[in-house]
């Protein structure tokens, strides 16, 4: 018997106590060491799955977007706008646009493309984009290695289609050079052609001051005034100011011709008259789109 400092007495343990305490203890040990042991060897927890990259059709949809792209046709990097109707989504049919020379792609937001856009689907226009890109040498293969053609043949039916636009276009526009091109296009494609102030030339002489032209043979094969049969008179649309240089040309077009619509009205060929017709045109694009 044991007494211990608070005077309780107590009986001293047995040795078989003793050793059933230190086995309980024992298997503790082995238990906390088990557990131990299937926390480190567990599963780490799943990776939490990455949200898809954004595409053409997700999210709000931006009015103009604009972009760099290697051009192998034209050898170069080459600036492409699309301009949307405010607030429409979706895969909409495209109007390809053409500057003038000495201009870029950028001319189109510059003269107010986007907001003349949105103004004529809110007043009842089917929706469309415009999708305008960098060109030059009347659009027409200066050389080999720089194909303006070629590019819009080729390259940029993948272009739009990456933006989740339909891929080829039902509409080309052109800005005198670029009305050029876009008659030349139209000649090929089965789309409708708008031409403001185009820039045509009735003979080689002309068209030779414009040091543009690899020879006589190119003008005459990419002259629109020489292939208008090859023009559909129902799709095509001639927009030109009566004070502007090219006037006479343009009228020459509207006569072998004979487009569904045609306005020849005062103006020259600059700005002011193109952003003076620009609603008009896009209304004759939104019927053909």
């Amino acid at each position: 018997m044991t007494t211990t400092s608070d005077g309780q007495d107590r009986k001293p343990l047995s040795r078989r106590t003793v050793l059933a305490a230190s086995a309980a203890g024992l298997c503790s040990a082995v238990g906390i060491l088990v557990v131990g042991s299937r926390l480190r060897r567990s599963e780490p927890a799943p990776a939490v799955p990455r949200s898809p990259l954004p595409t053409p059709s997700t999210g709000p949809v931006q009015p103009v977007t604009s972009q760099r792209l290697a051009s192998a046709a034209r050898g170069r990097d080459v600036e492409l706008i699309v301009m949307r109707p405010e607030g429409v989504p979706g895969s909409l049919p495209v109007c390809l646009a053409l500057h003038g020379r000495g201009a870029s792609a950028r001319v189109f937001t510059d003269l107010g493309v986007p907001a003349m856009l949105t103004a004529a689907v809110a007043a009842g226009v089917p929706p469309f984009a415009v999708a305008a890109v960098d060109g030059d040498t009347y659009w027409v293969a200066a050389n080999p290695a720089d194909d303006p053609q070629r590019m819009l043949h080729e390259e940029v039916p993948a272009w739009l289609a990456g933006l989740g636009l339909r891929p080829d276009p039902v509409v080309v526009l052109g800005i005198s050079m670029g009305a050029y091109g876009a008659l030349n296009y139209a000649r090929t494609h089965a789309c409708a052609v708008a031409a403001i102030s185009p820039a045509l030339f009735r003979s080689w002489t002309e068209a030779r001051s414009r040091k543009v032209f690899a020879d006589r043979a190119q003008w005459e094969a990419t002259e629109p005034l020489r292939h208008t049969t090859e023009l559909t008179p129902a799709r095509l649309g001639v927009w030109c100011g009566t004070a502007d240089p090219f006037a006479p040309a343009a009228r020459e077009l509207i006569a072998m011709a004979k487009p569904a619509e045609s306005v020849l009205g005062p103006g020259g060929h600059d700005e002011d008259y193109w952003r003076r017709v620009l609603p008009e045109v896009l209304r004759f694009v939104g019927t053909r789109a």
